[in-house]
């Protein structure tokens, strides 16, 4: 059974990895020998400098799903670097960095930045990140997706994913826009613009007033939108929102995703994307497939 698919000139061995923010850094989480198993790694979004986030309360549990507030905390990409990086390569899966940015010229900065670092599969671009304050996200925007990618790509020795926003009129126009300008690929859906409010004490129940939906509650849009894209655009799609079992991310790819991301799960299950693996795996013995790409894409219209 060939499970393997590639992006750029990257191979991923399976089409499962994990959705960033949502897998952690630590340490013994890594070691354990099931991850070895995972298509990809994909740590929590890194920027050039380090960010203490948003104002608590950060997350909110609502209706089959979360909101989240978080704002890309992180300790900056030299640190990230020098004290993490070394731990993912060390895990033996292939590892996907996921970048955020303040300006295209910033996003080729630490582009450079991770081709000295060497050793990884790809670079995603976070160009959809709802908790940072900005009136209109990268990915919001053709032109705006356009220069970054454009920017990356010039200098980038990895395939360049560019991770969309669902918070547009037309996601496949920008899916377009990022394929056009040199993506290797694109990642949809991010989380959906929300917000949750305490009605005792009439505020939000978000520390940053509004945060990011994500969770089952969003799958069947996601769905929607990565089968929209993925019957436009010709570069591999990664699909994600709302995966928490093999039967969730088989819609996805029968969508025509190349990959599937599990993320918020992960919070509930641990072990959801090596769950989700062994279910793709025995839907393709029951239906006597060979090789993934049978079902990629194959849905009928």
């Amino acid at each position: 059974m060939n499970l393997s698919v590639k992006i750029g000139q990257s191979v991923f061995p399976n089409p499962v990895t994990v959705a960033s923010g949502t897998f952690g850094h630590a340490e013994e989480f890594y070691r354990q020998e099931e991850v070895r198993s995972l298509g990809a790694i994909v740590p929590k979004t890194v920027t050039l400098n380090a960010r203490q986030g948003n104002p608590p309360r950060r997350i909110c549990e609502t209706p089959a799903g979360m909101i989240n507030a978080i704002g890309i905390e992180n300790p900056g990409l030299d640190v990230f670097v020098a004290e993490k990086l070394p731990l993912l390569k060390g895990v033996g899966v292939p590892v996907i960095v996921s970048i955020s940015a303040g300006s295209p010229d910033e996003f080729a900065l630490m582009a450079e930045k991770l081709n000295a670092a060497g050793g990884l599969a790809a670079v995603e671009l976070n160009l959809s990140c709802p908790n940072l304050q900005k009136k209109v996200l990268v990915a919001q925007s053709e032109d705006a997706t356009t220069e970054v990618v454009r920017r990356v790509k010039a200098v980038c020795h990895y395939p360049v994913i560019a991770k969309l926003t669902p918070n547009v009129t037309d996601i496949v126009a920008i899916a377009l826009a990022a394929e056009a300008a040199g993506a290797d690929a694109v990642s949809l859906v991010n989380t959906f613009a929300a917000m949750a409010i305490d009605i005792k004490k009439r505020r939000s129940r978000i520390g940053n007033f509004t945060g990011g939906l994500s969770g089952p509650a969003i799958r069947p849009i996601a769905v929607r939108m990565v089968c929209e894209t993925a019957a436009r655009v010709k570069v591999p799609v990664i699909g994600m929102g709302g995966i928490t079992c093999a039967d969730d991310a088989l819609e996805f790819l029968i969508a025509g995703a190349t990959m599937v991301a599990v993320g918020t799960y992960n919070f509930v299950n641990p072990r959801a994307p090596l769950e989700v693996l062994n279910g793709i795996k025995a839907y393709l013995k029951a239906n006597k497939m060979t090789d993934i790409r049978e079902l990629i894409g194959s849905i009928q219209r």
